[in-house]
């Protein structure tokens, strides 16, 4: 293993303080409202050095989205992995996407508000691992059609933007609600990966499939 470069250490370590402490600023005050120097705060630097790794605020809430996505996609690969059955895996993920908003509270109204309201979000960039999570569950969808227990005739790809519209927008309302203690996102996960499974499986049925998957996501 080659020896670590102890200034890039440094600079890995800050970049992460960085971008942990504009989470909890965005999520606090707002992407609009928040100022480079609210999070330079927070991070304990000097408002000079968050512009020696990020352009401007934007540049900062984009690589949120970049890395917080890579590590979401990895972790999802993760959870899926050694699973056989691809209706399972249906289950799997809904449960792993709703345990992330709950675990993370502060990075889910981050991605799932203040994203939404940056102009070049919307307009400029292109959410490649926005895609690549997408196609997680279009290949699910897949290699069920491939072994049979997904009707072959549903296209992937408006699957894919169905469930996660679903689970979207039911982050969204949890994210928004006053009661969280009221709203299970793990009962919701499996009842909206039963509406899909059913809708999905070859017969319209989920024989083999037992009525709950044991719950492996950590």
């Amino acid at each position: 293993m080659p020896p670590v470069d102890p200034a890039a250490r440094e600079r890995t370590d800050k970049h992460d303080l960085i971008l942990d402490a504009a989470i909890e600023v965005f999520a606090e005050k707002g992407f609009h409202h928040a100022r480079i120097s609210d999070i330079a705060r927070r991070a304990g630097v000097a408002d000079g050095t968050i512009y020696l790794y990020f352009r401007n605020k934007d540049d900062v809430l984009l690589t949120i989205f970049e890395e917080k996505m890579g590590i979401l996609i990895a972790g999802v690969q993760a959870a899926l992995e050694g699973v056989d059955d691809p209706l399972q895996k249906v289950r799997i993920f809904a449960r792993y996407h709703f345990r992330q908003v709950e675990d993370h509270r502060a990075l889910a109204e981050v991605l799932q508000i203040e994203l939404r309201l940056s102009n070049k979000f919307l307009k400029e960039y292109r959410p490649e691992k926005l895609w690549e999570y997408l196609n997680v569950f279009a290949n699910i969808v897949r290699e069920g059609q491939e072994r049979g227990v997904v009707r072959a005739e549903l296209d992937p790809f408006v699957l894919m933007w169905a469930f996660f519209g679903a689970l979207d927008e039911i982050a969204m309302q949890w994210v928004l609600a006053k009661r969280r203690d009221k709203f299970s996102l793990e009962a919701t996960a499996d009842t909206v990966a039963d509406v899909f499974i059913r809708g999905m499986a070859e017969g319209g049925s989920i024989a083999g499939l037992p009525a709950t998957v044991p719950h492996t996501v950590e």
